[in-house]
């Protein structure tokens, strides 16, 4: 996958693997300490983005179950808008799935004594 950025015309397009440049980013111990604090988040995205899919839903079809718009279940599959206990609810009622919430011991570097 390439991510191109364009500063004029066609002859000013540059080009530059997302790989390197993620990895380019990460390099960074503030960027990487960063991403990593935003990973839970991103994973709630990622599974409701699932939970639509296997529903074989649009992001329409499944606003109208839940009563809400379009543009909010695009925020809350992106990432942009982290939703509360109430709003998971309706969506998993939506893509007729079952809510479960579960946490896992951290590793023990993690833990406090």
């Amino acid at each position: 996958m390439e991510v191109s950025w364009r500063c004029g015309g066609k002859k000013d397009r540059m080009a530059v693997p997302f790989g390197k440049l993620t990895a380019r980013l990460l390099a960074n111990p503030k960027v990487e300490a960063e991403y990593d604090a935003l990973a839970p988040e991103f994973e709630i995205a990622a599974e409701l983005l699932r939970a639509r899919r296997r529903a074989a839903l649009s992001q329409s079809e499944l606003a109208a179950r839940m009563g809400t718009s379009q543009s909010t279940i695009a925020r809350l599959e992106s990432g942009q808008t982290l939703p509360n206990t109430k709003r998971l609810l309706r969506f998993a009622k939506g893509t007729d799935s079952k809510f479960r919430i579960r946490l896992s011991a951290a590793s023990s570097a993690m833990r406090l004594s």
